[in-house]
């Protein structure tokens, strides 16, 4: 029988026997609408349908490279072969029943892994850590701001990451590994991880804000409808994006805090630039909505601003012309005692009084100043 998660006896052995047995929902459904986001990619890697949930795993030598394991390679593991990476796709049955079954992760974390829409937590337990972020969603048919969850479990010698949707930040690592230039142990993993992570929101942020820019520019010289739609969607993406990054910015300062003895001094230093990171793309955000709901009000109001002007010519033409109207009524009425009726002369009499009072309504609408 393999050694089912070697370093969680460093937990506690929180999961073996007959109380692993338990299940845990999953799921989670996809989206799109661009502004500025990295070229999308394929939903799933290939090896998901061959692997049956395993994406991808691999022990890492410690120099940056790796060495591929399938399923059997990876039951088969031992901690005195090194650190252990298995990235999961949660979606599949064959990957929730190892990790409830055979990991070893503690039943907690288990239940906060495979739950269906985790915001971003982190949680030390013994000399382990939980953490779930949210990354860019890069995927083809989605919406960036509709942010992908990876999950993370984290041993001194072993992690676990699991996703449904594809997230680009572990494909980059593995990549990275496979050439021998990625992370050499869980510690060096998981500030990469982040780091790639926030790499992604900084640049949707930034595109969220240079689109702001330019609406502002053009809200100056157009009044075009198409610029309040393009900022409705734009304070829309920024409020969803706002949703995930706050909680992963308290996340992160939790993080580096955690008393884990596998993470050194400098890693620490790291998390600490990067909640600095993440707390000004918060501020971005929050600077972009503004903004946005700022010019959005502006050409609202220059546009009711417009209605209004033209109603009140349309209401001045109407004063104007109602006393005409009235009075060429009854004149044109053909009833008996209608003046200048038999007059050869009456029509250029009619409308030289009917000029001459429009001559004196607009004198007077401009002496009240209504013109």
């Amino acid at each position: 029988m393999p050694e089912p998660g070697g370093a969680a006896r460093s937990c506690g052995e929180r999961l073996t026997g007959p109380r692993a047995r338990g299940r845990c929902e999953d799921g989670a459904p996809p989206l799109r609408d661009p502004v500025r986001y990295p070229a999308p990619v394929s939903d799933r890697e290939a090896a998901d349908d061959s692997g049956r949930g395993l994406v991808f795993a691999g022990v890492l030598d410690g120099r940056g490279g790796v060495a591929s394991r399938d399923w059997e390679g990876v039951r088969a593991w031992r901690r005195s072969e090194g650190v252990l990476w298995v990235h999961l796709d949660y979606g599949f049955e064959d990957s929730r029943s190892w990790l409830m079954r055979e990991s070893g992760v503690d039943l907690v974390a288990c239940a906060a892994l495979l739950s269906e829409d985790p915001r971003p937590r982190v949680l030390a337990i013994g000399d382990c850590v939980l953490v779930i972020f949210r990354g860019i969603n890069v995927n083809l048919g989605a919406q960036p701001e509709d942010m992908v969850s990876i999950r993370m479990w984290i041993e001194p010698t072993r992690i676990v990451t699991l996703r449904h949707r594809r997230i680009a930040a572990a494909k980059e690592q593995w990549d990275a590994l496979l050439a021998g230039r990625g992370p050499t142990g869980p510690a060096d993993f998981l500030i990469k991880l982040c780091e790639s992570i926030l790499s992604l929101i900084g640049r949707m942020a930034g595109g969220i804000d240079e689109t702001v820019d330019e609406l502002e520019d053009s809200a100056l010289t157009e009044q075009r409808e198409e610029l309040r739609t393009r900022l409705a969607h734009v304070r829309r993406q920024a409020i969803a994006l706002r949703r995930y990054v706050v909680p992963q910015r308290e996340a992160l300062a939790r993080l580096q805090t955690e008393a884990v003895p596998w993470m050194p001094a400098d890693v620490r230093g790291r998390l600490s630039e990067a909640t600095d990171r993440m707390s000004r793309v918060v501020e971005q955000l929050d600077g972009a909505r503004d903004r946005a709901a700022v010019t959005q009000e502006e050409l609202s109001s220059r546009t009711a601003e417009v209605i209004s002007r033209r109603l009140y010519v349309l209401s001045l033409i109407a004063a104007v012309f109602l006393p005409l109207s009235l009075t060429a009524e009854i004149i044109g009425s053909g009833v008996g005692g209608v003046p200048l009726r038999d007059n050869p002369y009456g029509f250029f009499i009619l409308i030289g009084s009917l000029a001459g009072l429009s001559g004196v309504l607009m004198w007077l609408f401009r002496k009240l100043r209504w013109l």
